[in-house]
């Protein structure tokens, strides 16, 4: 079965109003379709796909894209999640089980089992590998990008925006120029965004993890034209791996929307 047809199979709870209908539910044939199978709603790959997308949430509508997304967790998880992202309810479902990642053959992170750990403990174990580089290629050197600043990237942070990112205090954008100036992203810009991002879900835990035994499941995306031709997927190899270029990860848009 092709990843359309799956998707067009595929019932889901939706956060807005609590109802299982086809994920594809209220979606126009004649626009083109992206369709993000994100892994927990508490990971930061999720979370950080979801601030790219309210980033250049105006350029999208105006291109017509037509969004839907499916995370792992339950509905409190979602919409906590959106209420921290922006992320519209309406086009954000929910997967406990990650059947549908399964359907799709997605990665599901290291699967390392030690006798007497429940599934649970294994998938921390498991994570901790992840975070450290194994079984998850590009990890450590997207980590060090975050901190060390990448010119290829832009500025992330606006020089008036005031970030919130405990133990941190409060910091406003401009004290980035200080690391290394502007239109491009400083030193210890994408830490701090990543930083707050931890912060949320480690105070929100229970809410955005209900399950950790898919703490390693990882993601993908899958961009089909109006006439429903998968033209681009990635499928993401690890953690913090959830674009082929994360220094731009919403680039593969432009050869088919003209962003």
């Amino acid at each position: 079965m092709d990843t359309l047809a799956i998707l067009q199979q595929t019932r889901r709870q939706r956060i807005s109003d609590g109802e299982t209908v086809p994920i594809l539910d209220g979606c126009v044939p004649a626009t083109r379709l992206l369709v993000l199978v994100w892994p927990q709603l508490g990971d930061f790959d999720s979370l950080e796909y979801a601030w790219w997308l309210q980033r250049e949430a105006a350029q999208l509508a105006a291109a017509g894209l037509t969004i839907r997304a499916v995370g792992i967790g339950d509905r409190t998880a979602g919409q906590r999640f959106c209420q921290f992202t922006g992320f519209p309810e309406d086009w954000l479902f929910v997967d406990p089980q990650a059947d549908l990642h399964s359907q799709l053959r997605l990665y599901p992170g290291l699967k390392l089992k030690l006798g007497g750990l429940s599934a649970a403990q294994n998938a921390w174990l498991n994570l901790m590998l992840m975070c450290a580089g194994i079984g998850s290629p590009g990890t450590l050197a997207e980590v060090f990008r975050g901190y060390r600043g990448d010119r290829h990237a832009p500025q992330l942070i606006p020089d008036e925006a005031v970030v919130k990112a405990p133990p941190l205090p409060a910091l406003k954008g401009s004290i980035f120029q200080f690391a290394g100036g502007s239109q491009f992203q400083r030193p210890f810009e994408l830490a701090t965004l990543r930083l707050r991002n931890m912060s949320e879900v480690l105070a929100h835990w229970q809410t955005y993890v209900p399950n950790a035994a898919y703490l390693t499941q990882r993601g993908g995306t899958f961009l089909f034209d109006t006439q429903g031709t998968l033209i681009y997927q990635h499928r993401d190899p690890g953690i913090l791996g959830f674009a082929a270029n994360m220094s731009q990860p919403l680039a593969f848009l432009s050869p088919h929307l003209s962003l």
